[in-house]
C-alpha cells in the first residue's frame, strides 16, 4: 500500500515532467512566460507566477489522469479522443504526450493490472517466463544438468499444449541440499509474479501441515477444498508437496483425482495445474550410481537420465511396500517425471558460497569461498566426494567471514 502508493507518485512526477515533444528539450522559457513577464534569476515567485503554474500543472495533471483513465479502466475515452484533438490544433507548446510519458503509462497500466484482474484472461499474475526460467537454472543450480534439462523440458512442453490431458506431475529426489525446494521456489517465481505469494501457488509440507495421523480425515477434507479452490480460482495453478514421502497414504486420496486424465473438455479448461512433490526419498540411489561414474573415471555430467530414472521407480516401487504413500503416485502411473537431484561436490559448494556471498553484497575471495567449502561434512569416509548436506547451511557459514 505504502509503497504502492509512492510508485504511484513517482510516475505521475515524471509524467509531468516529461512533457514536450518526442526526442527534443522542452524550451527554456516555459508556456507561462508570456504571463508574468521575466524574473530576476534567484529572485522571488510573485503571485502571478504561482497562478501561472498552478493553472498549468492543473491542466496538464488532469490531461494525464484522462489518458490514464482510458487506458486502464476504459473510461472517458471519447473525452481523452476529444482533448487530443484540441491538443493537436494547439499550437501552445510542451502539451503533447511525450514518448517517455506514454511509455510510463504503459508501465502504469501493467502496475495497476498486477493489483486486479483486468487482462483477458481473468488472471494478470501468470507470467510464464520460461526464458527466464531456464537462464536462472543454468546460472544459479550448480551440479544438477539433468534437473535443469528435464524442468526446463517438462515445464515448457505443458504450458505450451493448448490442451493437456492430464495436470503435469514431477517428482523430485534426492538428498537434502541439493536444490529441490530452490527449483521449486524458482519454477514459481518465473510463473507467476507473486512466485511463492501468489494466489495460484500453494505450498504443503507434510509435517507442517499434516503433523498429526490421528486428523487425517480432517486433513484429507481440508486439503480436497484447498485444492478445489485454487483450481477454480485460477486457469493455471501450481502445488507443491514438501517431504512427499511422509505423506499419509490416505491424503492421497484428496491428491490424486486432481492429477488423473481429465474426463471432459471443461474439466481439462479448469486443471491445467502443475504439481510438484519433493522427497529424499532415492537420494542413496541416486549417490551410488554418481559414485559409480566417479570411481569409474567419468564425469557426472555423462549420467543418463534414464539409468537413473530406472534405478529411482525400482526403489520406489519397493518402499510402497513399506507404505510410502508417494510410491501409490508412481504405482498408478500418475507422475510423468521423475527428476533426479545428484549429489553435490565440492566445486558446487563453492559455487554457492560465491552465490551467498554476492547475494548479500559482500566482497569475497578464492580463499574464503574455500574455507567456506573445507567447513562443510563430505562423505564417502574415504573419497570425501559429496557434500553430506548439500549447499543447505552455506548461507549459515558465511556469517563466520563477516567483518
Amino acid at each position: 500500500a505504502p509503497r504502492g502508493l509512492g510508485c504511484f507518485v513517482l510516475v505521475l512526477l515524471l509524467l509531468l515532467g516529461g512533457s514536450g515533444s518526442p526526442g527534443t528539450r522542452p524550451a527554456p522559457r516555459a508556456p507561462w512566460a508570456e504571463e508574468q513577464g521575466a524574473v530576476p534569476e534567484g529572485g522571488p515567485w510573485g503571485r502571478v507566477r504561482y497562478d501561472a503554474v498552478k493553472k498549468h500543472l492543473g491542466a496538464l495533471s488532469k490531461q494525464y489522469w484522462q489518458y490514464l483513465a482510458c487506458k486502464v479502466w476504459q473510461e472517458g475515452c471519447e473525452e481523452e479522443e476529444k482533448q487530443q484533438g484540441e491538443r493537436e490544433a494547439s499550437p501552445i507548446p510542451g502539451w503533447g504526450f511525450p514518448l517517455v510519458g506514454q511509455e510510463y503509462l504503459e508501465i502504469l497500466s501493467a502496475w495497476y493490472c498486477s493489483f486486479g484482474k483486468c487482462c483477458e484472461t481473468g488472471d494478470c499474475r501468470i507470467i510464464n517466463n520460461i526464458t527466464g526460467l531456464e537462464a536462472d537454472l543454468n546460472g544459479q543450480l550448480h551440479g544438477q544438468h539433468l534437473a535443469k534439462d528435464v524442468v526446463v523440458r517438462a515445464v515448457q512442453g505443458f504450458l505450451q499444449s493448448p490442451r493437456p490431458p492430464k495436470a503435469l506431475v514431477l517428482s523430485f529426489h534426492g538428498w537434502s541440499g541439493t536444490g529441490k525446494n530452490f527449483v521449486a521456489r524458482m519454477v514459481a517465481t518465473h510463473l507467476y509474479r507473486d512466485g511463492l505469494r501468489s494466489d495460484c501457488v500453494r505450498l504443503f509440507v507434510s509435517l507442517l501441515h499434516f503433523p498429526h495421523h490421528n486428523y487425517v480425515d480432517s486433513y484429507k477434507a481440508q486439503l480436497q477444498r484447498q485444492i478445489s479452490e485454487t483450481l477454480q480460482r485460477c486457469r493455471q495453478a501450481l502445488l507443491i508437496f514438501d517431504e512427499a514421502e511422509k505423506l499419509h497414504s490416505n491424503l492421497l486420496d484428496a491428491i490424486k483425482p486432481f492429477m488423473a486424465q481429465h474426463g471432459s473438455e471443461g474439466q481439462a479448461d479448469q486443471q491445467r495445474s502443475i504439481f510438484l512433490f519433493l522427497s529424499n526419498l532415492g537420494g542413496n540411489t541416486i549417490n551410488e550410481v554418481a559414485l559409480d561414474f566417479w570411481r569409474a573415471g567419468r564425469a557426472r555430467e555423462e549420467i543418463p537420465l534414464e539409468l537413473l530414472e530406472q534405478r529411482l521407480r525400482l526403489e520406489l516401487q519397493e518402499a510402497a511396500e513399506n507404505s510410502y504413500a508417494h510410491s501409490q503416485l508412481l504405482r498408478e502411473n500418475l507422475i510423468d517425471f521423475v527428476v533426479p537431484f545428484l549429489p553435490l561436490e565440492y566445486q558446487h559448494v563453492k559455487l554457492c558460497a560465491r552465490d551467498a556471498f554476492l547475494a548479500r553484497g559482500l566482497p569475497y575471495t578464492e580463499a574464503t569461498l574455500d574455507q567456506v567449502a573445507q567447513m562443510m561434512v563430505f562423505v564417502p569416509k574415504e573419497e570425501k566426494l559429496f557434500s553430506a548436506q548439500g549447499c543447505k547451511s552455506v548461507p549459515q557459514r558465511i556469517n563466520y567471514f563477516l567483518p
